[in-house]
């Protein structure tokens, strides 16, 4: 599992646009995608998306709320502005005391668009 910050963007100011941030997340140009999915999951007070094999890689990029992640042996906060990566075959995990609503992206081609800053945790 891979943790990165997307909250934060580059201005937008092409076509007389104001105060418009774009936090680019993937990007596949030219490339031949044969799985996506794109859903936006809520996840109620004491809220547990079971333990579960990515069967493709995957994003979870928390919206609103705070929660838990878990991706092979390692476990994390996770808030909104941050999300999660899972690679294919990675089990893993997520929870929530308060609730949580996120986007998740499901892709055989997903790979991190190159300007996310990688979250590392001392001691993982």
């Amino acid at each position: 599992m891979k943790r990165y910050r997307f909250g934060r963007g580059k201005e937008i100011t092409k076509f007389d646009s104001k105060h418009v941030v774009i936090s680019p997340i993937t990007r596949m140009i030219e490339e031949e995608v044969d799985v996506i999915q794109i859903a936006c999951m809520h996840l109620g007070r004491d809220g547990l998306l079971g333990g579960h094999e990515a069967v493709v890689p995957q994003m979870f990029l928390v919206l609103e709320g705070e929660g838990i992640v878990k991706g092979g042996d390692q476990t994390a906060r996770i808030q909104k502005g941050e999300l999660a990566m899972w690679e294919r075959g990675e089990w893993h995990e997520t929870s929530t005391e308060d609730g949580m609503t996120a986007i998740v992206i499901e892709c055989d081609k997903l790979k991190p668009f190159s300007g996310l800053q990688e979250i590392i945790d001392e001691g993982n």
